[in-house]
């Protein structure tokens, strides 16, 4: 028995030719800026974008006590629930860094229509030896990753060094850390970064709609 789907949080037109399902990151739940920003814009440019939390997150919200992510499989029940809830065939998956992760483990076997990972986690902080690209070798589903050129889980030097197959293509956010904002130094703001990955993202769903 799959889990029941998570409650979601939706921007754009019901009617839209495709959905993205959005998945948070370890730390953080779906309302932060950086989710509000990515959703509000593409619905505001016709997708529906679906928000959900996974269980740990969930209960955050409801007591307020941080906790570590769920495991895994846990994390996967979650995501195969939405995918049932919404239905593969004009869906895209994807999140920010591990809510991204854990749909490139899942993307294949569901059907989806496409992937979108921002900011993704290629290796844990400060262990670059623990790669974590052994799946996305086989992954046919197109797949768009928005990266931070100076990302600390997989900066544009590493990563152009892994050897991903031509079924993923990458944008790189000038400067970015792992939320693609630059430094002040570099003379970008976190604005232009977030809506040149907005307008790169709504790109690739053209492509696939």
């Amino acid at each position: 028995m799959p889990d029941s789907p998570p409650d979601f949080l939706t921007d754009g037109p019901a009617a839209a030719p495709l959905t993205f399902a959005f998945a948070h990151g370890a730390g953080a739940p779906m309302d932060t800026p950086f989710m509000t920003a990515f959703a509000e814009a593409l619905g505001e440019r016709g997708w529906r974008v679906v928000r959900f939390e996974f269980p740990y997150m969930a209960k955050r919200r409801l007591d307020g006590k941080r906790r570590p992510p769920d495991r895994a499989p846990r994390l996967l029940a979650c995501w195969q629930a939405v995918i049932a809830a919404l239905g593969p065939e004009r869906l895209v998956i994807g999140g920010k860094s591990m809510g991204g992760r854990m749909a490139s483990l899942i993307a294949e076997e569901a059907g989806v229509r496409g992937l979108a990972c921002l900011g993704y986690p290629f290796h844990p902080a400060g262990k670059p030896e623990r790669l974590r690209t052994a799946h996305l070798a086989a992954l046919t589903v197109p797949t768009l990753i928005l990266q931070g050129t100076r990302d600390s889980l997989g900066n544009r030097a590493e990563v152009e060094g892994y050897g991903l197959p031509p079924t993923i293509r990458l944008h790189w956010a000038e400067d970015g850390g792992h939320d693609l904002k630059p430094r002040k130094a570099s003379g970008r703001s976190a604005e232009q970064n977030w809506q040149d990955a907005i307008a790169a993202l709504d790109g690739f769903l053209h492509s696939l709609a």
